[in-house]
């Protein structure tokens, strides 16, 4: 495998002082374990964070970096404001919570977006600095979403992985953050993208469209000339590692420990960080309910809630950990008797052997999250009973349940109906109990955390190489070559090339700007300018008539060579099929509100600017299919645009007006082509060898140079009349 390149915001490691020495001891959470073996086999490297090293001494931090290096990670140390702005700022305060869908816990103003951004920046040049041809690069979550757009710029070839640990929200949950599109722009940089379930590659898919207009195909997406691919990737944890602890003595140990402790008492476990999206309040009111109306379960019921301390710097995380330390008084208090609690609260971390105890000793789990990405805790409960016995309550919102299905799945909202789905829980017969477990420790221990990682390297690494491509900057180049031709010809397409799309297509006229641009371009000496437009002919007249400009209509089946010449129809089209396709297109224009069809001499467009972008790219697909379906067999084309779909008559293509075009122009005619969408690679691919193509915008293109927008394309012919 070629070497692997890490990117995480923190390395997976721990650095611990005593007294003047210092040792860095490897971690032993799921990601660690998990990457260990692709980091070791293909002598890789590991960047990120070490922790707070500010108060070590400089003999410490040499001892610190020595250590790293033997392991092969590579620090990128933060400054006291870095991590209170990048991290627990901008990471916490406000991704984290919105992609929880928690929008009430974001603040009014995200003040920590540059910090962000220049931390991003930072992990960027130190990867691109370590970096080798041929390396591979996986990035690691939402605090360095940034990363893989800018190592793109840095190094345009790489091949960049990068994966969401966290939910990804619906569009209109993502929509509302300032930021959103430099932070999809972002992650674009990479050539996979994964998430945990496909209901958040779903959200990705749906964001692409309604923010950045890009009409994606679910799991692929053009972006800047290369395939950007998007995949659902279920994290899973070392499972067989939990299974083998749960049959160690010392734990089995523990766990008649932990029964006889709780005198015949039926158990109850929960174990979470302290955070706001795991519903731990919740939870201990459907406790709190379930022994409000059951009043027989008050002395044979014994919840354990381990509750690990998080982001205690963090305000919300503080206002959080006095609901709960209420909650469990006040329940206690209700139910508790001078014997026993109903509630076990620990506000501490446990071992690992004391939490496989705890797993064991259980008889139900309960994991019910508001909002989680994955939540491993779930599959580490299965993996640790070996016995096939236990019961999983789980959150429908927690990723896990895309996958553990044979769960009692609750919605943690409903906390009445979580009440119930506990009390089933408790009463549930041995052979269900069995039979759900088995089933669960199966998913678990085939698809675990070794597996998460071939699969989502393999994928990585199958995708075709980066190769150079048309880029943004290479304008500079273009207009020196045109500024230096002898004789130019300008072939210029309409919408989205000289101008940005609008609402409908009369909407979007020319304006003084480009008519003056057009007109001094026109006249310009030994140069010779042509429309080139999907249009229709009175269009095109009636905008550019007056100007002395080649105009080629409906993509090239009427020209009109200059003012005041006729218009000729190129031969050959055929148009019988109108009659029957024309009621397919109004069929659809009529279901989908917003979507017109427009009509010209030999074709059909069914444009759905104005239809909301997910459900309008949907129908697209739609039509098109079924257009291939019933019209295979007649003489004409499908062609899909920018929110529009358009049927032609076959062999009429804007690459056809080229021959016509170059007839009696000088030998030693530079020929220019620029366009924006699939219309416009017919043309490029007609231009003589040596000529200038220019595509513009984002997709995948055969020409040579690229301009990011009308705007940009303007500038750069003006950049011929000075």
């Amino acid at each position: 495998m070629s070497r692997l390149l890490l990117v995480s915001n923190r390395l997976p490691v721990t650095v611990k002082v005593e007294k003047e020495n210092v040792s860095v001891v490897r971690s032993a959470g799921g990601l660690a374990t998990g990457l260990s073996r692709p980091h070791e086999r293909s002598q890789g490297t590991w960047l990120g964070w070490p922790g707070d090293v500010s108060r070590l001494s400089p003999q410490q931090r040499g001892q610190v970096e020595s250590q790293l290096a033997a392991q092969r990670c590579v620090p990128l140390y933060l400054s006291a404001s870095e991590v209170s702005r990048y991290y627990e700022g901008y990471s916490n305060r406000v991704l984290w919570p919105l992609c929880h869908y928690l929008l009430d816990r974001v603040p009014r103003q995200d003040r920590d977006w540059d910090a962000y951004r220049k931390v991003n920046e930072r992990f960027a040049d130190l990867i691109a600095r370590h970096y080798q041809p041929g390396d591979t690069v996986w990035v690691h979550d939402y605090q360095l979403m940034l990363v893989p757009g800018l190592l793109r710029q840095r190094l345009p070839e790489a091949r960049i992985g990068y994966f969401h640990h966290i939910p990804f929200p619906s569009s209109e949950i993502f929509r509302t953050l300032p930021h959103r599109k430099e932070l999809l722009r972002g992650l674009l940089g990479a050539d996979l993208i994964g998430f945990h379930t496909v209901s958040y590659v779903r959200h990705f898919s749906g964001s692409l469209t309604r923010q950045l207009g890009l009409d994606t195909d679910i799991d692929c997406v053009h972006w800047q000339g290369r395939q950007v691919r998007v995949g659902a990737f279920p994290m899973g944890i070392d499972a067989a590692a939990f299974e083998a602890l749960a049959k160690d003595p010392g734990v089995l140990q523990e766990v008649t420990a932990i029964r006889s402790r709780a005198h015949g008492q039926r158990i109850l476990l929960g174990i979470d960080r302290l955070d706001y999206t795991k519903g731990i309040p919740r939870r201990l009111l459907a406790v709190q309910r379930l022994l409000e109306r059951e009043p027989a379960w008050r002395s044979r019921l014994r919840f354990i809630q381990v509750a690990v301390p998080s982001r205690t710097q963090v305000d919300a995380y503080a206002a959080y950990r006095e609901t709960v330390d209420e909650l469990v008084g006040r329940i206690n208090g209700l139910y508790g008797t001078v014997d026993n609690v109903p509630v076990h609260y620990l506000y501490r971390s446990v071992g690992e052997r004391q939490l496989t105890g705890l797993y064991r000793a259980a008889d139900v789990m309960l994991v019910t999250p508001v909002r989680d990405g994955m939540n491993l805790v779930a599959k580490e409960f299965c993996a640790a009973r070996p016995d096939e016995d236990g019961v999983l309550v789980l959150s429908e919102f927690a990723g896990a349940a895309a996958e553990l299905r044979e769960a009692v799945v609750i919605n943690p909202y409903d906390v009445e109906a979580m009440a119930d789905a506990i009390e089933q829980a408790l009463e549930m017969g041995e052979d269900e109990r069995r039979a759900r477990m088995r089933a669960l420790r199966e998913q678990v221990k085939t698809r675990d955390v070794h597996w998460w990682v071939n699969a989502f390297l393999e994928r990585l690494q199958s995708l075709p190489a980066v190769t150079a491509r048309a880029r943004p900057e290479s304008g500079a180049e273009a207009l020196a070559r045109m500024r230096a031709a002898p004789h130019l010809v300008l072939l210029l397409d309409y919408d989205g090339t000289l101008v940005g799309f609008a609402p409908t297509p009369e909407q979007a006229s020319p304006d003084a700007e480009l008519m003056t641009l057009l007109e001094r371009l026109a006249t310009r000496p030994n140069t010779s300018v042509h429309v080139v437009s999907g249009r229709p002919r009175e269009t095109l007249e009636a905008w550019f008539g007056h100007l002395p400009l080649g105009l080629h209509a409906e993509h090239g089946l009427w020209t009109r060579e200059g003012p005041g010449k006729s218009w000729a129809m190129l031969p050959g089209a055929a148009f019988e099929w109108k009659d029957r396709a024309r009621p397919v297109l109004k069929s659809f224009a009529e279901r989908v509100p917003g979507s017109f069809v427009e009509e010209k001499t030999a074709s059909l467009a069914w444009h759905y600017r104005l239809v909301d972008p997910e459900f309008g790219a949907l129908q697209s697909r739609e039509l098109r299919l079924h257009l291939y379906e019933v019209f295979a067999q007649e003489p004409m084309d499908i062609l899909p645009g920018d929110k529009v779909v358009e049927v032609r008559p076959r062999g009429v293509h804007k690459g056809r007006v080229v021959t016509s075009i170059l007839e009696g122009q000088p030998d030693d005619s530079l020929v220019v082509a620029a366009g924006d969408d699939r219309t416009d690679e017919d043309l490029f691919a007609a231009v003589p060898e040596g000529g200038l193509t220019i595509h513009v915008g984002n997709k995948p293109t055969r020409a040579a140079y690229r301009q990011e927008g009308p705007v940009e394309l303007r500038r750069l012919l003006a950049g011929l009349l000075t």
